[in-house]
């Protein structure tokens, strides 16, 4: 397995799309059941590999990432060569970002001398899904990228 298997709640959101996985391997549902009861290993299998296509999918059509800490906005732009970052810091032990009322108060003061700016890029690997995955189960968030188009009028980014 390349990635991780899709939790229950998310197999079952996609249980249309498994059972077409399924009848694409010829498998009908009493099949299935049969597999299921009767080799447990084989059925593991069979979650695991439709997991990594379901993941594989997804993360080809990631462009933009978000990873949030108390002090810290990480925000990635990512293309076909290289994955581009724009890192907020807040100084200020005090304002935690991830509540409410921090993020407010980073909205009011970005510009001021309690906030650092920072932005690098860096080449994606031969696996970019891979890349991208990494910084999945790094507590990193798939977006729209509405917070990073916003800060990149604000720093240059390669």
């Amino acid at each position: 397995m390349k990635y991780i298997r899709l939790t229950k709640e998310q197999l079952d959101e996609m249980h249309q799309e498994f059972i077409n996985f399924l009848a694409t391997q010829s498998i009908t549902a009493e099949e299935w059941e049969s597999i299921k009861r009767d080799k447990p290993d084989v059925a593991e299998q069979e979650l695991d590999v439709f997991s990594d296509l379901i993941w594989e999918g997804v993360l080809s059509k990631v462009e933009y990432l978000e990873h949030f800490s108390p002090q810290h906005m990480f925000l990635f732009k990512v293309d076909s060569l290289k994955i581009s970052m724009i890192s907020v810091e807040v100084e200020n032990e005090s304002i935690d970002i991830t509540t409410a009322q921090g993020y407010k108060w980073l909205q009011e003061n970005f510009m001021k001398d309690e906030v650092n700016l920072y932005s690098s890029s860096k080449l994606l690997s031969d696996d970019r899904n891979n890349d991208i995955f990494v910084l999945i189960r790094q507590g990193a968030n798939i977006t729209q990228g509405d917070l990073y188009k916003w800060f990149e009028k604000f720093v240059e980014v390669d």
